[in-house]
């Protein structure tokens, strides 16, 4: 079992969200505890105005709401019992016993969930510290409800999961198959929290991997000026196709202020990952005949990194970005260093085709088919002065915030 704990200031949205789930029928109020009316007849306002009363005690708290996830095995199948014994006896064992809350189970994944929404703020107004309770509480009462329930343990699930090289187990969106905004929003989920990212490119080479693209318009339009930030779903074109969703409109709330956060700590989170792809890249080049990157990028697949090249309109790389599906790293190839940017690889594809020719000058003359590589074909055919003087071109977008201020130059009056 993996619990995961939120805390918000508006309990007002986090119940709105589990009763829409209600409404799409992906999802069930089962159990209502501390209430002084039974489940059956409690309406949304009864449900909301219990919490609402408590939260009233002690105004000074701002962050006055909890909403608790307890995620299962996909091997288990929990009746609605179970499950709700399993919630009593967790927020017991976390110290919310005595408050008032509501328990919910979805249905709207691939692995068996309940939400429970409360409050932490008491009957005398004081209110329940919730510094540290994931390690202090939350933990110990994991790991004895999965004892005293038989629950497959989520130590377990960690180490399997670490020997995995494969992307998260998210499936590829697919227009028209699956709602939109439960399409995106597992998507989301997955990649926001599980990926190292430091710019919004970054973000949309492993979000368009399963065909979701974050977007902020054009530069004159109103979302951009807004800073605002809109979740589409592309088609097997990488095309946009349906309606794009605004970021508020998820639960998350993964909008461009809350992603300009993730990626100024991700920045040193991921500087100590870098390693694992340069060395990479190199022994590729090392072991392999690479000509191509193509030829690369389908070398590091193995290695479990996507290699994500990006062409002009005339069909030319100006850049490449490494997803790292190991570390949950996203580098953009210059930020690696020269060799490895878009203009590094081609070089050394390049370099490749002409010590091959080199060294096989003699049998190409006699036995054409001796190479008839063709993407060697293809870059021998290519201007190779054009590829080892191009420039590289950067499109990473960086918030001002990030943008180191020019100088003022002082000049001296003489």
């Amino acid at each position: 079992m993996v619990a995961v704990i939120k805390t918000s200031r508006s309990i007002n949205s986090i119940l709105h969200y589990n009763e829409n789930k209600v409404k799409q029928g992906v999802a069930e109020c089962i159990s209502a505890v501390n209430y002084p009316l039974e489940l059956k007849k409690l309406n949304f306002t009864q449900k909301l105005n219990r919490f609402l009363k408590l939260s009233s005690l002690n105004e000074n708290a701002k962050q006055n709401s909890v909403h608790i996830s307890l995620n299962f095995d996909p091997s288990e199948n929990h009746s609605k019992e179970n499950l709700i014994e399993i919630a009593d006896s967790y927020m017991e064992k976390i110290g919310f016993g005595k408050q008032p809350y509501l328990v919910y189970q979805h249905h709207d994944s691939g692995h068996p969930h309940m939400h429970i929404v409360t409050n932490n703020i008491q009957r005398d107004g004081k209110r329940i510290d919730m510094h540290l309770i994931g390690v202090k509480k939350s933990e110990p009462a994991r790991k004895e409800i999965e004892e005293l329930f038989g629950l497959v343990k989520a130590e377990g699930r960690k180490q399997k999961e670490n020997f995995s090289l494969k992307p998260i187990s998210v499936d590829r969106v697919e227009y028209g198959k699956v709602e939109s905004r439960k399409a995106i929003n597992s998507v989301l989920n997955k990649v926001i929290v599980d990926y190292k990212y430091s710019s919004l490119p970054e973000l949309n080479a492993v979000l368009n991997l399963y065909n979701v693209q974050a977007d902020r318009g054009n530069e004159g339009s109103r979302v951009f000026k807004n800073n605002g930030l809109l979740y589409k779903i592309l088609d097997k074109n990488s095309k946009p196709i349906g309606i794009p969703i605004k970021a508020s409109e998820f639960y998350s709330r993964p909008t461009l202020k809350f992603l300009e956060g993730k990626f100024k700590s991700n920045e040193a989170e991921k500087e100590s990952c870098k390693k694992y792809v340069k060395n990479a890249i190199k022994l590729a080049f090392y072991r392999e005949s690479i000509f191509s990157p193509e030829k690369l990028s389908k070398v590091l697949e193995g290695k479990s990194i996507d290699m994500i090249l990006r062409k002009n309109g005339e069909g030319q790389f100006y850049g490449i970005t490494y997803v790292d599906h190991k570390t949950r790293s996203v580098f953009n190839g210059s930020s690696l260093g020269k060799e490895f940017s878009a203009k590094g690889i081609l070089e050394s594809c390049a370099f490749n085709v002409l010590a091959f020719e080199r060294k096989h000058q003699n049998s190409i003359s006699t036995n054409s088919a001796s190479f008839q590589d063709p993407e060697s074909r293809e870059y021998v055919k290519e201007n190779l002065a054009d590829i080892l003087l191009r420039g590289e071109k950067i499109h990473d977008y960086v918030s001002k915030q990030f943008k180191q201020k020019r100088k003022k130059r002082l000049f001296k009056r003489i």
